[in-house]
């Protein structure tokens, strides 16, 4: 059986868990393999949306002390799962909570690991995984020789496609408790935005942003796009009041929209490991010789802000 990690967020199975869930069942159809899709937490409601998109099973483990996310809590749960279906390979989306939950896990069970994952196929019953390596620049394919393999895959990489299956719901035992690390209390901030890791359009702001005020010309771009804005390392270092939260790159968020505009960003090997997986990006930079015209689909050479605001008039009148 190959098991997905499955999260929610208020009610709905989050869209990076869906894409691992269908990459999975194309994984297990080749393979001849059941399905099936994990849920953890105080309430799973959603949990059953699984079975749309291809859950032979879901598998519920349910508990007050797991209400909020714990690295050994999830962890220990997972990896319990994991055993109790003898499954031979986990996968969870490339999330905050996959990215830090997963090797937990493979460390349990003594599973290999492999991150952040743009390709996966199955050779002779055990995964093979392509990912990203140097930064971006080459892709290396990994291999497996444990019995139990445990992958995270690239949010916006995998195609989402429906596969309604029986989706039986199973109920395991949560763990006893006893967790070293238990969260008290969760405070959100700017609730209602989408995670930059999930979003399809990013409109993102470097160095040549200026100060942190001018980003309103970006937000009033990505509104009309339906995107979401972010920003270089180096203008969340510059001191402009930028949350970390926005910050793509090597040391960021990785990103994969279907369109990214990159606005006063040069290009540094940095901001670059974070966005070459976008499918179209288009830079906009004074300078011809920047390197992201190098990566970029349609550049721009001219002042972003002349750019944007006509950018932004045409997406209004597109729209309209």
């Amino acid at each position: 059986m190959i098991l997905v990690f499955c999260e929610t967020k208020d009610g709905k199975i989050r869209k990076p868990s869906l894409e691992a869930l269908c990459e999975a069942r194309r994984l297990a159809d080749g393979a001849g393999k059941g399905l099936g899709a994990l849920f953890v937490g105080a309430d799973t409601t959603g949990a059953g949306e699984a079975a749309q998109y291809g859950a032979d099973v879901i598998v519920k483990i349910e508990a007050p002390s797991l209400a909020a996310y714990s690295s050994d809590g999830y962890a220990t749960a997972i990896a319990d799962a994991v055993k109790a279906k003898g499954a031979t390979a986990l996968l969870a989306a490339a999330t905050s909570c996959g990215r830090d939950v997963a090797p937990r896990v493979a460390a349990r069970l003594g599973a290999g690991y492999a991150s952040d994952v743009t390709g996966l196929s199955m050779v002779e019953g055990r995964l093979q995984a392509v990912r990203p390596v140097y930064a971006g620049k080459a892709f290396a394919t990994t291999g497996f020789e444990t019995p139990v393999q445990v992958a995270t895959t690239r949010p916006n990489i995998f195609a989402l496609a429906p596969c309604p299956k029986a989706g039986a719901v199973e109920t395991l035992p949560a763990p006893a408790g006893g967790f070293l690390a238990v969260v008290k209390e969760i405070l959100t901030k700017g609730a209602g935005h989408v995670d930059i890791a999930e979003a399809d359009v990013i409109v993102a702001g470097g160095r040549g942003m200026k100060d942190g005020a001018n980003f309103g010309i970006l937000e009033e771009l990505a509104g009309a796009l339906g995107g979401v804005v972010g920003a270089s390392r180096a203008a969340v270092d510059a001191g402009w009041g930028l949350p970390h939260s926005m910050q793509i790159g090597q040391t960021g968020k990785v990103v994969s929209p279907t369109l990214y505009i990159a606005c006063g960003i040069s290009g540094a090997i940095q901001h670059v490991a974070g966005m070459s997986g976008s499918k179209v990006i288009v830079a906009i930079n004074k300078d011809p010789e920047a390197p992201i015209f190098k990566l970029a689909t349609y550049g721009i050479v001219g002042d972003l802000f002349e750019v944007v605001p006509e950018l932004t008039k045409a997406a209004k009148a597109l729209g309209k």
